[in-house]
């Protein structure tokens, strides 16, 4: 037998002077593993039982065998639920480590490895469980054989990867098909797929804003849940993986956003995948992946059995008490990333995505699950196995690597808590920022601190001010618009009587609730609405924008549209909000041209060794440094902040005085000394890149509505 070298799942090679497929599986606690073959037709042609290899691997070279063969496991063992072992020969399993699938994923969550009555409504105690002795071949999609060097070959020919420096990351959050659907300017074959996100005219809009790296919701092949089945609704954000290996078809132009039927409609998915990427490095734009690597698609113990489950659930699965997986992600199981075979896994689909197609970094969900120890209690711990052979991985540790710093298991909450080399979610800055000009209790001392990158959470072991991904709002939750248009979250369409969905937002409306034809409410909410994203872009740290915030998208109040795969959450580019995008992308342009709002050391508030102006210094409205008191009252809502910094290795050239002013009624910011170039006024939606043309200011500068303003003084000449 030829050495297994770990390379799992189905290869073409040639081995004593034959081509042909060797199949692996790991499936440690399982009796007899066989694989499935099946003709064009998804025709069974027989079985053949794998070979013990020990370790848990099963193995079989099958001559004769090429790329585009079709095939399912099956896996023999004992059934025994209060023991965590649920084998089931008669349901046909995906393998794992399968680069491509054909056939249709929509009702399979209903595909339970024990008999039920309902899949929809279960009933039965999880003891009581018995394996289900109906075949459900014809039921399952089928694992398609590919030729993995012609596939690392395709990955080569992707445009590489833009050079951007990481204090200059501005990452944009998107839904491939919620971006699209609507873009009058994409043809309508296109739209809602990966071809629509590389049409000249989105890249376009991309640029415009100075989008650098587009961040996109999970493009893993998923399928809904079968809560969402019984309601007749999807999972459209797709955080339900079923395959770690292939593009979801449903953003795929090719098969017009269908599953596809055959292996060649399968490769034109790749294939737009990789124009895709290819287009967006060849505007200069990264692509970051959001994966989800804390649960799989197989749901609680009620959920169907298609893949991990049905090769070992001990042995895939963080177990607790009575054949229970633990859940830490609040959708019923939790991947045993602590299994060496399981982080190989993991290892192998971050690997793929990378080499395969072109891919730059990753956003981990529920990332906090990915560090858990199984030696220590499933704790959290920074240098995990998994993390730590990420960053070191000589394919992944030039990768973006960003974490969600939070599940909902025990001690689930960690920001600012990961090793040096990640970027992390910084919801402190979200809560901090909005409640500051969205009227909640907020002081000063917290907003100084959340523009500077957060340092009480991330300043430590040498992590850089970049590793706060400073956001306003995400895919989970409020958008803007809503943000300043709903006090409270107006769910129903969720089909659950709005009780899902956080009810802690620290949004306003304005004085209405929901849409607003009154002039004083519309101009309320476009202060508050520029304000906030002139925060987020002069802030230190790494800004993040959500799509359609740039252009006033509403979602009707939903704070939880992962089940609205419609107008709710397809960006409605009829109306857009074409001045606020231009806003938006000025905020972008200053950020690009001041060094001082983009630092990728921390701020010290000391004069550099070679003497100077401090590089940070903090001002009241009277000119002067703010009173310990001043800090940390909640009933005074301004502050300047002088800044002069540079560009790494250079003196300074310029000073920057940033100005926050969230409080009621006018008021008066004294200036320092000499001329100060009025560059950004949220008020009044002004941005000013051309240092000949910006209005000066000198003594005082006049705040009479709640804004941002950012003055530049020249130290040339």
């Amino acid at each position: 037998m030829a050495p297994l070298d770990a390379d799992f799942g189905a290869h073409v090679l040639e081995q004593h002077g034959q081509r042909g497929v060797r199949f692996v599986v790991w499936a440690p606690e399982a009796h007899v593993i066989e694989v499935e073959l099946f003709d064009a037709a998804q025709r069974s042609t027989g079985r053949l039982a794998l070979e013990a290899a020990g370790n848990g691997l099963w193995s079989r070279f099958v001559p004769g065998l090429a790329a585009g063969q079709l095939y399912g496991l099956r896996a023999h063992g004992p059934w025994n639920p209060d023991a965590g072992q649920r084998f089931n020969a008669a349901r046909l399993l995906l393998d794992p480590w399968a680069l491509a699938l054909v056939s249709g994923t929509e009702r399979l969550a209903l595909q339970t490895g024990h008999t039920a009555v309902d899949p929809l409504k279960p009933s039965q105690p999880w003891a009581e469980h018995q394996p289900d002795p109906q075949d459900n071949a014809a039921a399952m999609p089928k694992c398609v054989v590919l030729d993995a060097q012609a596939e690392l070959n395709a990955g080569h020919t992707i445009a590489p990867r833009p050079v951007i420096a990481g204090e200059r990351v501005f990452l944009y959050e998107a839904h491939v098909k919620a971006l699209t659907r609507l873009h009058p300017e994409v043809p309508e074959a296109q739209r809602g797929s990966y071809a629509a996100l590389a049409h000249p005219a989105v890249i376009d809009h991309l640029q415009r804003l100075g989008v650098t790296t587009v961040c996109l919701l999970p493009v893993h092949q998923h399928i809904s849940e079968r809560h969402l089945l019984a309601r007749g609704q999807v999972n459209h954000w797709g955080y339900n993986t079923l395959n770690a290996f292939a593009p979801e078809p449903a953003y795929a132009a090719a098969t017009g956003g269908t599953d596809p039927a055959t292996a060649d409609q399968a490769a034109a998915v790749r294939a737009e995948f990789r124009q895709m990427v290819d287009a967006l490095h060849r505007a200069g734009i990264e692509v970051v992946l959001d994966v989800v690597f804390n649960h799989t698609a197989e749901s609680d113990l009620d959920g169907p059995t298609l893949s991990w489950r049905g090769l070992g659930q001990n042995a895939w699965y963080a177990m607790g008490e009575h054949g229970v997986p633990h859940n830490f992600s609040g959708c019923g199981n939790s991947l045993n990333v602590s299994e060496p075979r399981v982080l190989q896994w993991v290892m192998d689909s971050l690997r793929w995505w990378v080499q395969a197609y072109g891919v730059d970094g990753f956003r981990f969900d529920l990332a906090v699950s990915l560090g858990r120890v199984a030696a220590l209690g499933h704790a959290f711990h920074p240098h995990a196995a998994l993390l730590s052979a990420m960053q070191q991985d000589p394919v992944l540790r030039g990768a973006r690597l960003i974490a969600e710093p939070w599940d909902i298991g025990p001690n689930g909450y960690h920001v600012g808590g990961f090793a040096p080399g990640w970027l992390e979610w910084n919801d402190t800055f979200r809560d901090g920022v909005r409640a500051f000009w969205l009227g909640h209790p907020a002081t000063r001392g917290e907003l100084a601190n959340r523009v500077c990158a957060s340092s009480d959470r991330f300043r430590r072991q040498g992590r850089q001010p970049t590793a706060s991904v400073n956001l306003l709002t995400a895919h989970d939750g409020f958008n803007l618009a809503d943000l300043t248009a709903f006090a409270r979250k107006h769910n129903r369409a969720n089909g659950e009587d709005n009780r899902d969905g956080h009810g802690h937002n620290l949004s306003a409306n304005g004085g209405v609730e929901g849409p607003s034809d009154d002039p004083r409410v519309q101009h309320r909410r476009g202060l508050w609405r520029r304000a906030l994203l002139a925060t987020l872009f002069c802030a230190q740290g790494t800004p993040q924008l959500l799509a359609g915030d740039e252009i006033g998208h509403s979602q009707q109040g939903n704070n939880n549209s992962y089940c609205q795969d419609n107008a709710i959450t397809w960006l409605d580019w009829a109306q857009a909000d074409t001045a606020l995008a231009d806003f938006v992308g000025g905020l972008a342009a200053l950020r690009r041209l001041h060094p001082g709002l983009r630092q990728a050391r921390w701020f010290s508030g000391q004069p550099p060794a070679q003497g100077g102006p401090a590089d940070i210094a903090w001002l009241d409205v009277n000119g002067l440094a703010p009173s310990f008191q001043a800090w940390q009252s909640p009933d005074h809502r301004t502050l300047g902040a002088l800044i002069s910094a540079a560009e790494p290795g250079q003196a300074p050239t310029e000073r920057l005085l940033l100005v926050w002013h969230a409080g009621h009624g006018p008021t008066t910011m004294a200036l320092p000394p000499g001329g100060w170039s009025l560059r950004l006024d949220s008020t009044r939606a002004l941005t000013c890149t051309d240092t000949a043309s910006g209005v000066t200011h000198t003594g005082e500068l006049l705040l009479d509505e709640p804004g941002v303003h950012l003055l530049v003084q020249s130290l040339q000449g």
